[in-house]
């Protein structure tokens, strides 16, 4: 396949708008909106969301699977995404206005439930998909790297837009734009390039089919450089997702500058889209592993500052968020441009691209599902609710909301260093 050009990279990039338009209320907005706004308990939601992200997390494999199926023919998975998207936009109406509101915390919770199972299947099928026909377009390092940075791109301006609409104009909005930007997505997705079909199974013959698939289920951890890559990936995560979770309870409490919420998110998302072009400049000079690895000495400078915030420190905040959100292109660009190394070097490229996507979305979610479910409990343990204004109640957030994160991304960090010369990466 001859080397993409931007305008292609871009067309094939912009699902990743809706995508991450729509993770951003799910991810942060949602603990807020059901904990304040319909006033479920944490600690019941915390259970609601862990199970439901867990469940979530274990489908994605399955997904890839099919995924690699469906891009025998580019045009059917296109065409699984149309339908995929059109889901997500009707579960995540159906999540954020439930009928059930006023009929006690039991009703929202199940609601909400059964709603996060509908969006989170289609969101899971779509991403799958889109992240490995990405990972099938492959090329060299510099085009591997313009396809993340066009898909995490537009994905942060779809955060952007979601910040802005969310705080601002309000979920009837949210939601508006949202169904317009999956429908344009699927447009440039079903119109831009497509990979070749597969060249060959990568599992031997079977007489149980079911084994065949168990097989190729697990074909990705075979190799120590997926295994490694993984791994890092899931230790790098957990350092994002737990804040991710508590960002909105740590700027209403901690700093008590809610109204403030707006211009910090903005700023911080706005700063990892800017960013992104240097970052994509700097793996095709040192690496990707070398790249994220200072990524993440910037992401530590930023969590050590947290430690020392409190009320009104709106300005030093402020600060943290620049930083942190340049850091954050680091962790969009390079494990992505990994990834897609990985998958060539295994000798499964053009094969298995959706069992690597599959599992890759797992650790995604797992990350997020664990942060939701023992950060939310925990917090209300140690004497955390919204609203609180008690120094332990303050201390605790604090503590869950920039020293977890400084503990995992030190772990992340010294792994990545570690690891910069392995042959199965880079």
């Amino acid at each position: 396949m001859n080397a993409l050009a931007h305008a292609a990279c871009a067309r094939y990039g912009l699902l990743g708008l809706p995508l991450a338009f729509v993770a951003m209320p799910l991810y942060v907005v949602l603990p807020q909106h059901y904990g304040q706004t319909l006033g479920v308990s944490l600690s019941a939601l915390g259970a609601v969301l862990l199970l439901t992200r867990l469940a979530d997390a274990f489908i994605d494999p399955v997904l890839g699977r099919w995924a690699d199926r469906l891009l025998q023919r580019p045009r059917s998975a296109a065409w699984a995404a149309v339908g995929a998207v059109l889901l997500l936009g009707l579960g995540f109406a159906l999540l954020f206005f439930p009928p059930v509101r006023g009929q006690g915390q039991s009703a929202l919770l199940a609601w909400c439930a059964a709603a996060m199972v509908l969006t989170f299947l289609a969101y899971s099928l779509a991403s799958v998909l889109h992240l490995a026909w990405g990972t099938r377009l492959g090329g060299d390092v510099g085009q591997r790297s313009r396809l993340v940075a066009w898909r995490e791109g537009f994905g942060l301006f779809g955060v952007l837009m979601a910040n802005v609409l969310a705080t601002q104009a309000g979920l009837h909005w949210t939601t508006g734009v949202l169904w317009g930007a999956l429908a344009l997505g699927a447009w440039a997705l079903l119109t831009g390039p497509r990979p070749a079909p597969a060249t060959a199974p990568v599992t031997p013959r079977a007489a149980n089919p079911a084994a065949t698939q168990a097989v190729t289920l697990t074909l990705p951890w075979r190799g120590e450089g997926f295994r490694r890559l993984i791994a890092l990936f899931l230790v790098n995560g957990i350092a994002s997702a737990i804040p991710a979770t508590l960002v909105l309870f740590f700027i209403q409490d901690r700093l008590v500058a809610q109204d403030a919420a707006p211009l910090f998110l903005g700023l911080y998302f706005l700063l990892a889209a800017l960013g992104v072009p240097w970052w994509v400049r700097l793996i095709g000079r040192i690496g990707p592993m070398r790249a994220w690895a200072l990524g993440m000495l910037l992401s530590l400078l930023s969590f050590v500052g947290v430690l020392a915030l409190g009320e009104g420190d709106r300005a030093a905040y402020l600060v943290i968020c620049l930083t942190g959100g340049f850091a954050l292109g680091a962790d969009l660009t390079a494990p992505g441009t990994l990834l897609t190394g990985v998958v060539q070097r295994s000798g499964h490229a053009g094969q298995a691209e959706g069992a690597y996507a599959g599992w890759w979305q797992w650790a995604t979610k797992l990350n997020l599902a664990l942060a939701a479910g023992l950060a939310l409990p925990a917090l209300e343990a140690l004497g955390y609710t919204p609203g609180a204004r008690s120094e332990p109640a303050l201390t605790a957030l604090t503590l869950a909301y920039g020293g977890l994160p400084l503990l995992f991304k030190s772990i992340a960090l010294v792994a990545c260093w570690r690891w910069r010369h392995h042959p199965a990466l880079g």
